[in-house]
């Protein structure tokens, strides 16, 4: 029982991958296909999902259990950060292109902010901070972890 609902999973994985490479030889790392039915009941309501995997992954149940519902785990947090920091889900940008391309820069702000490993602030906030303070940004940038380490430059003979 979890948030007042039942929920149940039933997890499949089988090694019979042979037909899927057939299709798609590109596909050369599948190991395993998976599939991972779940139940939900909260009162008289029950609803169904069927989620299907395709894994490079040997066909272990337990492995593909936890890393399937590890998934969501990660999934449903940068969920959450995406709509506390950027209210993503009341985004009024709806046409074209512009919603896929504002959705890689608020991962990409979220990635930034989250190399600052010594403040004790929210992801929010740090965000924040980005937009105020070009400092903070700069620093975030071009000084954390985030930040590839770029050889000096020989001089040439």
């Amino acid at each position: 029982m979890d948030h007042g609902r039942l929920e149940s999973r039933l997890h499949g994985i089988t090694a019979d991958v042979s037909w899927l490479v057939e299709r798609h030889p590109a596909w050369k790392s599948i190991k395993s296909i998976g599939i991972i039915d779940s139940k939900r009941e909260l009162g008289d309501k029950v609803s169904r999902e069927r989620r299907l995997y395709v894994s490079s992954l040997p066909p272990d149940p337990e492995l593909f259990a936890v890393t399937g519902r590890s998934h969501w785990g990660i999934e449903n947090s940068l969920h959450y950060v995406l709509d506390v920091a950027y209210r993503e889900d009341g985004a009024r940008i709806k046409t074209g292109e512009a919603p896929e391309n504002w959705a890689y820069f608020r991962k990409i702000a979220i990635t930034v902010a989250r190399a600052d490993r010594e403040s004790t602030d929210s992801v929010k906030s740090r965000v924040k901070q980005m937009a105020w303070s070009d400092d903070y940004l700069e620093r975030l940038l071009f000084h954390s972890s985030f930040a590839s380490e770029v050889p000096p430059a020989t001089p040439s003979a």
